[in-house]
C-alpha cells in the first residue's frame, strides 16, 4: 500500500465564513488554523497548501476567558531598548481590532514559508460586512461545535 501525497491538481479549496461574536479566542483560532492547514481533510499533505479560505467576521466581538484581556502582546522595533507592548483590550478597542485574531491564528501555525502562504488564505473583518459574497462561502457554526466555545 502506498502513501498518498496530494498534488496541486488534487487540491480543492472551499470558502468558509465564521462569525466570531461571543466565541472564545483560542478555541476559534485553533479551529481556523486547522482549516487553513487542511488537517480536516482526508487528503492532508504536510508540505502542501490544501486548506480552505477562511473569512472571519465580527472579530472585534471575540471573547476571552480569565484575565487574558489584560495580558500583553510584545514586539520589538529592532532598535536597542525598543520593546513595546499593548494589552489585548487596548488593541480590541483601537483602530484595528482584527489584529488580535490574526496574531492568535498566526501563532498556532508552524513558523515556516508554508504558514506565511497559509495566512494569505485568511481574511478577518472587525464588522459584519465583508466583500466576499461572490465566492458564496459556506457557514461554519463554531458556537454549536462545543458548549465551551462560547462564553456567557
Amino acid at each position: 500500500m502506498k502513501t498518498f501525497s496530494a498534488t496541486p491538481a488534487d487540491i480543492e479549496k472551499k470558502w468558509i465564513i465564521i462569525d466570531a461574536e461571543g466565541v472564545v479566542l483560542g478555541r476559534l483560532a485553533s479551529i481556523v488554523a486547522m482549516r487553513l492547514r487542511g488537517k480536516h481533510k482526508p487528503m492532508f499533505t504536510p508540505h502542501m497548501d490544501c486548506g480552505d479560505n477562511v473569512i472571519i467576521i465580527n472579530a472585534d466581538k471575540v471573547q476571552m476567558t480569565g484575565k487574558k484581556r489584560e495580558e500583553n502582546f510584545y514586539w520589538h522595533t529592532g532598535h536597542p531598548g525598543g520593546i513595546k507592548s499593548r494589552t489585548k483590550q487596548q488593541i480590541l478597542e483601537g483602530k484595528h481590532p482584527e489584529r488580535v485574531m490574526i496574531q492568535a491564528v498566526k501563532r498556532m501555525l508552524p513558523g515556516n514559508k508554508l504558514s506565511r502562504q497559509l495566512m494569505t488564505n485568511l481574511r478577518v473583518y472587525a464588522g459584519a460586512e465583508h466583500p466576499h459574497e461572490a465566492q458564496s462561502p459556506d457557514v461554519l457554526d463554531v458556537k454549536s461545535m462545543n458548549k465551551k466555545n462560547t462564553r456567557s
